[in-house]
C-alpha cells in the first residue's frame, strides 16, 4: 500500500457524513489509485450506502468495478465527474478492456470511452502509458493499441466463479502436462533398460568371440612342425647311411712312385 493511500486512509478513518463524502470525491482524484474494494469495506463508508450520501458510495463502487460506459447508463443517478475523475475512469475501463483483449481497436475505445477523434484517444492511451496504467504500444497503421500487460482491478463477486473456473481450467491443464511427463519418463526408461539389455548382450558376444579366437591361435602354435622343415638332409644326397668322404679315396703311401708302362 502506497504512503499516498495510507494517509487517505487514515483521514477517512476519522471522517463521516458530508465530510467523508467530499474525502471519497478527492480521492477518486488520487494519482495512482485504482483499488478502491478496501475503502469500499471501511464501517463509516459503509455507512453512506443508505444515506442522503449515497450517490457518492456508488460512484466510488463504479469507480471499484464498473467502466466509462456504465458511467453513461447511470449519469441520471450520479454525481457528475470532474475532468481529472472523467480521465482517470477512463483509464480504469482500457484497463478492463485489456483483460479480454491485448489488441484493443481504435474504434472500440472510441465507442466505450465516448471521444471525438483519434487525436484525443491517443493522447488518453499515451497519458496511460507514462503513468504505468498499462504498458504497450500504438499501430497507428492497424488502427489499435498493443497491451503487453496493465495495472489490476478490482473482482467483484459476480466475476468470482469465472475466476474459479479458468483456475479450475488451469489446474486440469497441468494435470494432463503432469501425465504427459510421466509417461514420456516412463517411456524413456524402458528403452534405457532395453538398450543396456542389448549393450550386456554384445559385450557378452564379443568376449565369447575374443575367447574362441585366442583358443584357436594357441592350438595351430603348438601343433606338428609341416615336413620337410624337420631336417637339414640335402635333397641331392641319396638316402640311406652317410658315405665318409675320407673313406672314398684310398691313402697313397708315402715313398713310392708311380710307375710308368711301357708300350
Amino acid at each position: 500500500m502506497s504512503e499516498v493511500r495510507q494517509v487517505s486512509l487514515e483521514q477517512l478513518l476519522s471522517l463521516s457524513g458530508a465530510p467523508l463524502a467530499e474525502a471519497l470525491s478527492s480521492l477518486l482524484e488520487t494519482p495512482g489509485l485504482y483499488v478502491f474494494s478496501d475503502i469500499l469495506e471501511l464501517p463509516n463508508v459503509r455507512e453512506l450506502e443508505s444515506g442522503p450520501h449515497a450517490p457518492v458510495y456508488q460512484l466510488l463502487n463504479l469507480f471499484a468495478y464498473g467502466t466509462y460506459s456504465d458511467y453513461k447508463e447511470n449519469a441520471a443517478t450520479l454525481p457528475e465527474l470532474t475532468p481529472a475523475q472523467k480521465n482517470k475512469l477512463r483509464h480504469l475501463s482500457i484497463i478492463s478492456l485489456a483483460a479480454n483483449l491485448k489488441c484493443l481497436p481504435y474504434s472500440l475505445l472510441l465507442q466505450q470511452l465516448e471521444l471525438r477523434n483519434v487525436r484525443e484517444l491517443e493522447d488518453l492511451l499515451i497519458e496511460a502509458v507514462y503513468s504505468d496504467t498499462i504498458q504497450g504500444k500504438l499501430d497507428q497503421r492497424n488502427q489499435q493499441v498493443e497491451v503487453d500487460c496493465s495495472v489490476g482491478r478490482d473482482l467483484g463477486r459476480a466475476e468470482l466463479p469465472h475466476i474459479a473456473q479458468t483456475l479450475q481450467e488451469w489446474c486440469s491443464g497441468c494435470e494432463a502436462v503432469l501425465c504427459g511427463i510421466e509417461e514420456q519418463v516412463t517411456r524413456a526408461n524402458q528403452y534405457r533398460e532395453s538398450q543396456l539389455k542389448v549393450k550386456v548382450q554384445v559385450e557378452t558376444e564379443v568376449s565369447n568371440l575374443q575367447k574362441t579366437l585366442k583358443a584357436s591361435s594357441s592350438s595351430s602354435s603348438a601343433g606338428p612342425a609341416p615336413a620337410g622343415a624337420a631336417t637339414n638332409q640335402d635333397p641331392d644326397q641319396p638316402t640311406g647311411e652317410p658315405r665318409d668322404p675320407a673313406s672314398s679315396q684310398e691313402p697313397r703311401q708315402p715313398g713310392k712312385k708311380s710307375s710308368k708302362v711301357k708300350g
